[in-house]
């Protein structure tokens, strides 16, 4: 994959050091803006990136990339990524996607009908523990709760409560704890259950009207997904689902998840086994995994990338695309029942 870099932030930076080893990564072009070229430059230097543009259209209409990742502010990913597809560039684009259905809908059907992929850089959908979790959630039986939480203190908080907005905590440039932090926990919900019936949320709110925490509810046929997400508080993290015969639970934040323990039971012993009270309890099997240790924790993402790209796998491709088109429906449909605006919904998509 011949890729262009856009953006000099503080996720640029993760990404690049993420798939500095990957031989199947060749960085041929970074965007900055004018007032950041030297940032571009220094990057250019540490990371071997063939060329530095401060245009644009330029870098897509010069640069020798088959696509572009783009880590900007939330609100810049829907006329970035369209400009980029339009140019016949496959498109990866930082979490979340964009703001808008409306947006996701555009993207999609040009991406389309240009021949290129769109996929969303969701650390989670590339981990180990993820695949894990689908392989034995039958074994939980029906489900019956599903719990997360991912909340940390935001190195940015403080800097708000004082009143100086950084993007993430800005309304106009789609920031908050829900397309921010809560969106991992939907993932995983989404990428384990599917498509939820309804999806509501319940906001803990700043002085801009921005979500600084809260709570997304998930209507399934028979239960419910609770997602916590907080930027404003701290606790221990984790995504525990129930099921009548077992349960699952990552201990650790979502995207970078430490193990994932699974208990479910044991049909080799369906009488049960004796409990301390006296009574008989279920027999059941207790597992502990534990991932294999890598570079970063984007560093799988960009693997699955390449591989995509370079093999024209078109199936992954859509497969990633549809997730993502249902994960932004939840997280606009929960936005708007609590009444969350960004900026980018008084926009005409064009």
């Amino acid at each position: 994959m011949k890729l262009g870099i856009i953006g000099t932030g503080k996720i640029v930076h993760e990404a690049l050091y993420a798939m500095e080893e990957l031989d199947q990564i060749q960085k041929k072009a970074i965007f900055a803006r004018p007032h950041s070229k030297a940032k571009g430059e220094e990057l250019a230097k540490k990371y071997g990136i063939d060329q530095v543009y401060t245009d644009y259209d330029k870098l897509l209409a010069e640069a020798e990339i088959d696509a572009v990742y783009i880590g900007l502010v939330n609100s810049a990913h829907y006329p970035y990524a369209k400009q980029a597809l339009l140019a016949g560039k496959h498109v990866i684009l930082e979490k979340p996607l964009v703001s808008t259905v409306l947006e996701a809908e555009d993207l999609a059907k040009t991406a389309r009908e240009k021949g290129c992929y769109l996929l969303e850089a969701i650390t989670v959908m590339h981990g180990e523990i993820y695949d894990k979790m689908k392989e034995m959630l039958p074994l939980l039986g029906e489900i019956k709760v599903m719990q997360c939480n991912y909340s940390q203190y935001s190195s940015r908080y403080d800097n708000y409560l004082k009143g100086k907005v950084e993007p993430a905590f800005d309304p106009d440039l789609s920031g908050g704890a829900l397309y921010d932090i809560n969106l991992y926990n939907i993932y995983y919900s989404i990428g384990l259950l599917g498509s939820p019936m309804e999806a509501v949320y319940y906001p803990n709110r700043g002085f801009n009207g921005i979500d600084t925490s809260g709570f997304a509810v998930l209507s399934y046929p028979g239960f419910h997904a609770v997602c916590t997400g907080a930027k404003d508080s701290d606790s221990p993290s984790f995504i525990c689902v129930q099921g009548d015969k077992g349960w699952m639970r990552i201990n650790g934040k979502p995207n970078v998840p430490a193990t994932l323990d699974v208990e479910y039971f044991d049909v080799e012993h369906p009488e049960g086994i004796p409990s301390p009270s006296g009574g008989i309890s279920r027999a059941m099997i207790r597992e502990t995994i534990t991932p294999q240790p890598v570079r970063h924790r984007m560093t799988t993402e960009f693997m699955d990338f390449a591989r995509i790209i370079d093999d024209a796998d078109k199936d992954a491709a859509e497969e990633s695309l549809e997730r993502s088109l249902a994960v932004i429906q939840v997280l606009e449909s929960a936005r708007k029942h609590a009444g969350i605006h960004f900026g980018v919904d008084d926009k005409v998509c064009e």
